[in-house]
């Protein structure tokens, strides 16, 4: 029985399967990002804004990346990247000009098993990073699995037109409201339909009616 390279086996199964979209929780993680250029200070501050904990190794960094360690927001290491910063991390990203360097880090962390991200280089990532609109807790996320990055953007901006402002203040009504019902013995079936009338088009609309003066009322 001929021998199987669990490594080639590995990438080949890589290169043809799709991306599983998932929405993660790194609140308290240990991450590290590797180089802190203009590539890499998007999914820097990414990172920080979920809650991660970030240690950064670069010789260099942009002004947002060294306040953001002025600020305790992250950890910089004003080097050049070592195996050992691997250590105890869930999650990697890297951003370098070096292709030996990001092709080490990515090696790396198969090995350890750490996801890992080499940025603008789907080959040497087992994720990538999507575009996201955001309204307050709605995320949308769109990928092209790294064919274009101009095509997320044009769907970005037309999610962004789609889905305006109000949906932030909406979300977070729906959120309360929802566990109102469930503090209330109502049947499920009546739970159920109470729900869908709230997240409705019609229940936006009713929502935006109703609030919409008073906010417009503060504002000004």
């Amino acid at each position: 029985m001929a021998k199987v390279n669990h490594g080639e086996l590995s990438s080949a199964v890589r290169e043809r399967s799709g991306l599983f979209p998932i929405f993660l929780k790194l609140a308290g993680r240990r991450c590290v990002a590797v180089g802190a250029g203009k590539l890499a200070e998007p999914k820097i501050e990414s990172l920080v804004a979920a809650g991660a904990q970030v240690f950064v190794v670069a010789p260099k960094a942009t002004s947002d990346v060294q306040r953001w360690a002025r600020e305790k927001k992250i950890t910089w290491d004003e080097r050049a990247f070592e195996l050992t910063d691997l250590d105890d991390v869930c999650l990697a990203v890297c951003a370098t000009s070096s292709a030996v360097t990001n092709q080490i880090v990515f090696e790396e962390s198969q090995k350890r098993g750490v996801l890992c991200s080499v940025v603008d280089q789907p080959a040497l990532s087992d994720f990538l990073f999507p575009a996201v609109m955001q309204r307050g807790a709605l995320q949308i996320a769109v990928s092209t699995a790294g064919h274009s990055a101009d095509l997320e953007r044009r769907l970005l901006e037309e999610l962004e037109k789609q889905y305006g402002p109000e949906y932030a203040g909406w979300l977070e009504w729906l959120g309360k409201a929802r566990a109102a019902l469930f503090a209330d013995p109502l049947s499920p079936r009546r739970r159920r339909t109470l729900l869908r009338k709230l997240a409705s088009q019609r229940g936006l609309e009713d929502f935006v009616r109703r609030y919409r003066p008073l906010g417009a009322e503060k504002n000004g």
